[in-house]
């Protein structure tokens, strides 16, 4: 199930935000017991680098983020830690 998840965390993130550098991390394990780890959903951490980026402030960029992965805040992610960057900030 986590190989899947991270694909199409993956597919939604390339096809919305077209990222240069995507590296997508499950630390659902770090969580068991959690009240959030009971659904079933799991707890992610999200490094991107994209030019989407590039003007927004640090709220905007995981709005754009959200925006991306859309239905699977729902169905998939419980909680998703973000570090978002343009080309130009590495």
């Amino acid at each position: 199930m986590t190989a899947e998840r991270i694909s199409l965390i993956r597919q939604a993130l390339d096809s919305g935000l077209h990222p240069e550098a995507l590296e997508i991390e499950d630390e659902s394990h770090l969580h068991a017991g959690h009240a959030g780890a009971r659904d079933g959903r799991g707890h992610f951490r999200v490094t991107i680098v994209s030019e989407a980026f590039t003007g927004l402030r640090p709220l905007q960029r995981h709005r754009r983020i959200y925006e991306a992965l859309g239905e699977l805040m729902q169905t998939d992610i419980h909680a998703l830690s973000i570090q978002a960057y343009t080309p130009d900030e590495l």
